[in-house]
């Protein structure tokens, strides 16, 4: 070995330092604690230095996988060498990771893609978890992108390094919140779920096992991560693990143990240790998505091995714990039985029955418990099952009630004890119940009167049955004397029963018995806290002078105080479902212990209270009572105001809602009076001006009618055609003015650059051609305004001929043919002023599309201006900074001819250097040209 580790360590060739960590892998197995102790240090300098070569890599990881390692063959394993062999796997582990470069160098070879270097990585990290979990964890969270990178490794495609991947998860993520949350929110849960799929769901192999304890490992205690699995959707995901078929037949041990996993997870999500909010969210998710339906096929099916079955019971009572639709769906399953019986019937069937195992009946009794918590309305059926008006008396179907009843008096302690829990579940914190339970009467025997189930319960008590039967009795008893007067004084009538209690209180017994003894002074207590002093023997006052005289206060006290010290009690106290590790560990109950821890006290307190106390006690709570009565009285009161005050609200509402649209249509209405007042005015002045019109010009003469206005109209357009004209010459000389000014512009910028040159000639081409357009439209200016004084003429000639019209219109004796002569030519003239009007028009036209295509080419010539300028600045600019570099140089070479001086080194001269200077520049001028 010493030999192998200087061949690595000293070795210049590959092949050799590979040959020699190979050889050193082959011993590594049989001669652990010499390789590890020596070649240690050389395998972790070849990870970090022969990272190229994936051979002498996976030998290296593989000979610290097997150093490190307990998974060592069973044959080679002696019981008496298993500690040192696991001492020495955790030493390793330790001298590994002191430098927590080594876990760092480790991850990142763990992403390589190669076989050979991946999957031994992958193993080695997984043991160095296994060996020193925590610290190895610690390391991990803190190297960038750590758990991010071993995520990767459920997405490989070869299912070995995926299956590895799944085990070194598993340990990465135990006991460690921050990495199942990183793991989480990496899309663990889709990843896992997929697997699951691909490998068939329940019936996959050991794959689906791992992955299914990962899972539990991420979710278990983690409230972040349950939610986060709840909200992506995943819980409706988990239905089809569940669908079994209707022949259960030879189950493998592989999928007895993956149902198991799956039933278990999701318990992990409804938890009753789980906050109360994130808890009901699971169950109503589970009940939508139909995963409790489907649970309830498995507890109905046959052939379901007995621990599938036992750990499905428990699964849907956390399902339905607490939960009143969850509820309310277990008690309408029905047992595919003929006729069909309910669920919870069949079940109960199983808990009352001594032959059946002993984890199915707790399971049963926890299932009973889940459904009545919480749950008054089934509290209500159960209880209604055992009162005379609801027993069927043809017998035909046996109920819950009946087959409790049944457990409570059988010969079956175990029976008694669970048939006494569920009952007193049946009663928990609802007073209603435990006084309607006093009137269920039962047949003892044939000839004799009925015995109520009171009265029955403790006459089994006195008859000194098994413990387990009477603390199961007294359990009930408590629970239905607790908080219920009325059941008080029903037990105390009965004279027998409080010399019982006495009696079995003052013995000194066994410590079996102590538990009895216990309870029955609890029970004592309940009937002295609880008495309402009906009943003159048995009054609170009279009941603790007998306490004093037959039992002493402090030795009742101390009676009372066995059961909160008994060992069943503690464990009963830590979590609701009942788990004995055998029948007679059976003791206690779980809410039956916040019963004692809240009654303890106060019981205490109300032993030592005088008489005195217990009158203004008394005093204090009728008053207490007349003052509750008085609040719910007032309360009432103000309920029924606000009911009113929210009605005459809504009133106001609706009434001012209705004077809002009726002030709303009275505007409108007043708007449109206004409004056809207006018109009606208006209308009145048109009438009036329309008949002084037709008085003032009835008498005088119109020659067609139209010729006066049309001759208005006609100096009105000719006047428009002038002014528009005038404002067209305008525009012109503006348009003249703006192209001089560019062509100047251009000729003066000509001689800045050979680009600038090219520019010029298209912008000198486009003002030349501007220029004939401009003569064109000079032209056609001036055909215009002859055209227009020839209409001015005309204009004149009109006048003159209305002028002379006027007299002979004037004139009654004027000739006809005249006046047609007149008509004639006015006719002509007015249609020769029209279309030279429309001539005129069309040339407006013309003459705008002229001056919109010479204002573009103007824009565009402005640009171009623009961007000779802006060309203009930057060639200059490039000057300046060239001038500036070549002065920078001429610094520099002076400052570096004066060293070389200094130093006695030959220098050319300075001619020699300007004139090869000024050749650098020519050559730099020339580039910049041609650049």
């Amino acid at each position: 070995i010493q030999k192998l580790c200087d061949r690595v360590a000293s070795s210049t060739l590959l092949d050799d330092r590979r040959d020699a960590v190979r050889a050193l892998k082959s011993l590594s197995k049989k001669y652990r604690l010499e390789v590890g102790i020596q070649a240690m240090e050389h395998l972790i300098h070849v990870l970090q230095t022969d990272r190229s070569d994936s051979e002498i890599i996976g030998y290296a990881l593989d000979t610290l996988y097997n150093v490190i390692s307990n998974d060592l063959e069973e044959e080679e394993q002696e019981e008496n060498s298993a500690k040192q062999v696991d001492d020495l796997g955790s030493q390793f582990t330790e001298i590994f990771i002191k430098q927590q470069e080594n876990v760092t160098l480790l991850l990142t070879l763990v992403e390589e893609f190669d076989f050979h270097v991946r999957w031994p990585g992958v193993k080695l990290l997984t043991s160095l978890l296994k060996q020193q979990g925590p610290q190895v964890q610690q390391i991990i969270l803190v190297s960038p992108m750590g758990v991010s990178r071993l995520m990767d490794l459920l997405a490989d495609s070869r299912e070995v390094i995926r299956n590895d991947g799944v085990l070194l998860l598993q340990q990465l993520t135990k006991s460690n919140a921050a990495i199942q949350k990183i793991v989480a929110f990496e899309n663990a849960f889709e990843r896992l779920l997929d697997i699951i799929t691909e490998e068939g769901n329940s019936d996959g192999g050991i794959v689906v096992e791992d992955c299914l304890l990962l899972l539990q490992n991420l979710l278990k205690n983690n409230n972040s991560n349950q939610n986060f699995f709840k909200e992506g959707s995943y819980i409706q995901r988990m239905k089809p693990w569940f669908e079994v078929g209707d022949d259960n037949c030879g189950w493998s041990a592989q999928k007895v143990t993956n149902l198991h996993l799956m039933l278990q997870l999701v318990r992990v999500l409804v938890s009753p240790t789980n906050p109360p909010g994130a808890t009901s969210s699971c169950q109503k998710a589970m009940f939508h998505c139909g995963l409790l339906q489907q649970l309830c096929t498995i507890l109905m099916a046959t052939g379901v091995p007995a621990d599938i079955l036992t750990e499905t019971i428990n699964t849907v009572s956390e399902v339905i714990r607490g939960c009143q639709t969850n509820q309310d769906y277990f008690a309408s399953v029905n047992a595919p039985s003929n006729p069909p019986r309910p669920a919870i019937v069949v079940l109960l069937m199983s808990m009352v029955n001594e032959r059946q195992p002993f984890v199915l009946r707790c399971a049963v009794l926890y299932c009973f418990q889940c459904f009545l918590y919480k749950n008054q309305k089934g509290q209500g059926e159960i209880v209604s099952t055992l009162l005379p008006s609801t027993i069927d008396a043809t017998g035909n179907s046996v109920s819950a009630g009946q087959l409790l009843c049944g457990g409570l008096f059988s010969t079956d302690s175990l029976s008694n004890w669970c048939a006494a829990v569920a009952l007193a579940h049946a009663l928990q914190e609802n007073a209603t119940l435990k006084e309607q339970l006093l009137r269920v009467q039962l047949a003892t025997s044939i000839g004799n009167p009925p015995v109520s189930l009171l009265q029955q319960c403790t006459n089994i008590l006195s008859q000194g049955s098994k413990v387990q039967t009477r603390v199961g009795l007294l359990m009930l008893l408590c629970t239905w004397l607790s908080n219920c007067s009325i059941a008080v004084t029903h037990f105390l009538h009965n004279p027998a029963n409080v010399p019982f209690l006495t009696g079995q209180i003052a013995e000194n017994l066994g410590e079996e018995e102590q538990l009895v003894q216990g309870l029955c002074a609890l029970l004592l207590g309940i009937s002295i806290y609880y008495n309402d002093n009906s009943l003159e023997n048995y009054r609170k006052e009279k009941l603790k002078q007998l306490i004093e005289k037959r039992i002493g206060r402090e030795n009742f006290i101390e009676k009372l105080g066995f059961i909160s010290k008994h060992e069943l009690y503690s464990r009963a106290a830590q979590k609701p479902q009942p788990s004995f590790s055998s029948p007679d560990h059976m003791m206690f109950d779980h809410e039956f212990t916040k019963l004692v821890k809240e009654l303890e006290g106060v019981i205490s307190k109300a032993i030592y209270k005088s008489s005195e106390e217990d009158k203004k006690e008394e005093e204090v709570k009728k008053t207490l009572e007349q003052h509750d009565n008085i609040v719910t009285h007032y309360k009432k009161v103000i309920r029924e105001q606000d009911q009113e005050l929210e009605e005459l609200k809504q009133q106001i509402s609706t009434l001012t809602s209705q004077n809002e649209q009726l002030q709303a249509t009275v505007t409108q209405q007043v708007s449109q009076i206004q409004q056809h007042k207006d018109q009606y005015n208006l209308l009145k002045v048109q009438l009036g001006k329309d008949t002084q019109h037709h008085n003032s010009h009835g008498d005088t003469l119109q020659m067609n009618g139209i010729q006066t206005e049309e001759v208005s109209k006609l100096k009105e357009e000719l006047e428009e055609w002038k002014n528009k004209h005038e404002l067209l010459q305008g525009q012109l000389k503006e348009k003249d003015s703006v192209i001089e000014k560019l062509s100047s512009s251009q000729l003066e910028m000509g001689t800045t650059e050979q680009a600038s040159h090219i520019s010029k000639f298209g912008g000198l081409e486009h003002s030349n051609e501007l220029q004939k357009e401009l003569e064109m439209l000079r032209s056609q200016i001036q055909l215009q305004s002859a055209e227009i004084s020839k209409l001015q003429m005309e204009n004149q000639k009109l006048q003159a001929m209305n002028a002379t019209a006027d007299p002979v219109l004037g004139d009654s004796g004027a000739t006809a043919a005249t006046s047609s002569e007149l008509e004639g030519r006015l006719e002509q003239e007015i249609k020769e002023l029209k279309s030279e009007v429309k001539a005129l028009s069309e040339e407006k036209e013309s003459l705008k599309q002229q001056l919109d295509s010479s204002s573009s080419t103007v824009a565009i010539l402005q640009d171009e201006k623009s961007k000779l300028q802006r060309e203009v600045a930057e060639s200059k600019k490039e000057q300046d900074d060239l001038l500036v570099l070549l002065a920078d140089q001429d610094q520099k070479i002076s400052a570096l001819k004066i060293k070389l001086k200094d130093l006695g080194v030959p220098v050319e001269d300075e001619d020699d250097t300007e004139s090869g200077d000024q050749g650098d520049e020519d050559e730099d001028g020339d580039e910049e040209e041609q650049d």
